[in-house]
């Protein structure tokens, strides 16, 4: 079936209508491809005024097709790269054909979409928040396939096409105007079409060229060799580098693209493009980052690894939520919530404290402010939505309310008693403790069937991940309606159920452990880093270790050995502890404390602390390679661990989990994808060796084994 149908007017010109009749959104797909050949085709042998480019769905398109990128092989890579010439050519046709083209944008034009009207000669979208303009593939590992690296440059100059590129930089109808990536806006869909037929009556007596086809063009800003802009390429692959940490194929590969078809013909820098672009697609990199950012992300969001009844559960949106604790966690997540329309009591034992705890949104929302981000009108409704109060009797017609105070069993329940007799039956009751069990935190509630966990992650209002933990009398209708809750706050849900530190703050924990474990053993505290950045995890874990609290680690353990104490179990050890315990005799308990492994100069950049290496003096070290390995296998193989024991419910609650809550790096599509894309067989052996070299931790579950041994993969099976 045909994705584009053409219609020709009383003024004749052409309309290129884009409507994709298998989906609700047009997609560059082979139907499309396949019908824009035809329909190139079909006008070459016409007389036409013009041609309107426009899209009979919401949105003009949607981009590419992801499940044949997803499918990609390298031995069908001669074939990918002649798939993606056509598509050029016929692009190419489009705006050298003569006749002016416009691009009528009435909704989102990403990734290919963009593409399109960028082959158009003028570019006209409506006002509309649901018009966004951008090239977002660089944030599923791969780069613009149809032009996208070509043009943006020679639109915009290098300098200024850089963050379309290399960030996905998405902007709406007015910013575009204002860039020149478009040169009108219409009101409405009926000034859409009038805007567009204006136009090409008013060029359709002369040849219309893109500016980059006209006599004497020059590229704005110069090309690559100009000496303003090789200053800044002389430097961009180090800035690279320090963000990408050398893990990201497709930044570096669009920063090549550009630099190269900078200085050929047009022709020739698509025929770049397309050579990288196929690389990029039938690379590892971008399956890992595709099957979880987009298939795993969508259907997560869609509530796919929700049980059927809290699926079919009704829910509503929350209006008012409590905020028991306005310390930094509380008062965060208070931000997080105002920041979505959401009345937020925020409660603590004085009214200076909870005023404290609002003083963080307006700290926060004043540099907003000052950047340009936000104005007085927004700054005054998102704090008008946050009441600071010490009174529990405030709390009254709350529909949920989130307790955020210390990791400590007594003082949650006393606060979750005092909070429940001022709620109404039907209201949820949830705790943001990061380590301790919901069933028995429940057991303060006089209605566990209504109270579950909520973890968020610090900053709350930055963060994207919300974990959900169901206790063991957790009810499906108190799931679903807190499932809704994380997705009206603009939050990403993963569902799992109850144990001692869940899922995140469990694997998190290993990653921490390891690296100070590591600095025990005597290895320089510098390569720890260093192998940290190397992998591609955002900060290393001394650094982390700092911001988290050397302190609250030590409650956290004091804790789980009580508990493990009363219910008659061991406890387990780690060679971190040696090494906190150690940290915190010296004083040195982190970054709120004023030093930890980090010395935190005032005004000034921290840098690892020097007494660190009188305090535990090098020895012999180990390969970096092996460094890097002990940090991503001992989270891997503990997220392994939590689904062999069902505490993940989803191998893609795991990938998106570890990537978003706990820095486990994007390129390995999370922490189970990373076991995958390792191959099942060859973890295993490499877990085994390091088992050998650096403790039983290391050792492969018992699923993996079996899974070795059928040579399967860990995916989900719906």
């Amino acid at each position: 079936m045909k994705s584009i149908r053409l219609e020709k007017d009383g003024d004749n010109i052409v309309h290129l209508i884009m409507d994709n009749p298998n989906a609700s959104a047009n997609v560059m797909d082979r139907d499309f491809t396949d019908s824009l050949q035809a329909v190139v085709e079909e006008l070459k042998q016409q007389e036409f005024a013009g041609i309107i480019v426009r899209s009979a769905k919401k949105t003009f398109f949607a981009g590419g097709d992801l499940k044949s990128l997803y499918a990609a092989k390298k031995s069908e890579a001669q074939e990918f790269f002649a798939s993606c010439e056509d598509l050029k050519a016929n692009l190419r046709w489009l705006e050298t054909q003569g006749k002016p083209v416009v691009a009528a944008i009435n909704g989102a034009a990403l990734g290919g979409g963009w593409e399109i009207a960028l082959s158009c000669h003028h570019r006209i979208a409506l006002e509309d928040n649901s018009v966004k303009i951008g090239l977002p593939e660089v944030t599923l590992g791969l780069l613009p396939r149809g032009g996208g690296c070509v043009r943006m440059p020679r639109l915009l100059g290098i300098q200024n096409a850089l963050p379309f590129l290399l960030e996905g930089k998405q902007v709406k109808a007015k910013q575009a105007l204002g860039s020149g990536l478009i040169q009108q806006t219409a009101k409405d869909t009926e000034d859409l079409l009038n805007k567009a037929r204006e136009f090409i009556r008013a060029n359709g007596d002369q040849p219309s060229l893109q500016p980059w086809d006209q006599t004497g063009y020059r590229m704005p800003g110069g090309d690559a060799k100009n000496p303003k802009n090789a200053q800044l390429l002389m430097i961009a692959p180090a800035m690279l580098e320090k963000k990408t940490h050398g893990c990201l194929p497709a930044p570096e590969a669009i920063l090549a693209t550009v630099i190269e078809g900078s200085q050929v013909d047009f022709e020739t820098a698509t025929r770049i493009e397309s050579r990288y672009f196929v690389d990029l697609a039938c690379g590892q990199v971008a399956k890992n980052m595709i099957g979880t950012f987009w298939f795993a992300l969508n259907a997560l969001k869609s509530g796919a690894s929700l049980p059927q009844a809290a699926r079919e559960s009704k829910t509503t949106p929350i209006k008012k939520i409590g905020i028991l604790g306005a310390g930094m966690m509380g008062s965060s997540i208070a931000y997080a919530c105002a920041s979505k329309g959401v009345d937020v009591v925020l409660k603590d034992i004085s009214m200076e404290a909870a005023q404290k705890g609002k003083a963080y949104a307006e700290k926060a929302l004043q540099k907003q402010l000052e950047r340009g981000r936000a104005d007085e009108a927004r700054v005054e409704a998102i704090l008008s939505h946050i009441q600071p109060t010490d009174n529990a009797a405030d709390l009254s017609g709350c529909e949920l309310v989130i307790e955020a105070v210390f990791e400590d069993r007594e003082l949650k329940a006393q606060v979750t008693r005092e909070a429940e007799v001022q709620l109404d039956n039907s209201a949820i009751f949830a705790s943001n403790t990061s380590t301790l069990p919901i069933t028995g935190l429940a057991q303060a509630s006089k209605r566990p069937g209504s109270f579950i966990g909520l973890h968020f992650f610090s900053p709350a209002e930055k963060m994207p991940l919300v974990e959900i933990i169901c206790g063991r009398e957790t009810n499906e209708e108190t799931l679903a309606q807190a499932f809704a809750f994380v997705l009206q706050i603009g939050k990403t849900p993963i569902v799992v159920n109850d144990s001692r530190g869940f899922f995140t703050s469990r694997v998190f924990g290993c990653f921490t452990n390891e690296g100070i474990g590591m600095l025990g053993e005597g290895v320089n505290p510098a390569t720890i880093e260093n192998a940290a950045s190397l992998a591609g995890f955002p900060v290393g874990p001394l650094a982390v270790s700092d911001e988290v609290s050397l302190t609250l680690m030590g409650r956290i353990r004091q804790q789980t050995i009580s508990d493990l104490h009363k219910e008659g179990k061991s406890v387990p050890t780690h060679p971190a502890e040696s090494v906190i315990d150690h940290m915190l005799e010296l004083g040195r308990a982190g970054k709120l404390a004023g030093g930890g492994f980090y010395f935190y100069p005032e005004g000034g950049k921290k840098h690892l602390w020097q007494g660190l290496q009188q305090e535990f003096p090098p020895s012999k070290q180990p390969p970096t390679e092996d460094i890097k390995e002990r940090l991503l296998f001992i989270m891997a193989i503990e997220t392994l661990r939590c689904y062999e024991e069902e505490v993940l419910r989803s191998v893609r609650e795991a990938n998106i989990g570890s990537i978003f809550g706990i820095g486990f790096p994007p390129w390995t599509g999370g922490a189970l994808q990373y076991i995958n894309q390792y191959g099942i067989a060859a973890f295993v052996q490499r877990a085994h060796k390091l088992a050998e070299s650096y403790g039983d931790r290391f050792s492969p579950p018992e699923i993996l084994l079996t899974l070795a041994e059928s040579q399967g993969e860990l995916k989900d099976t719906e």
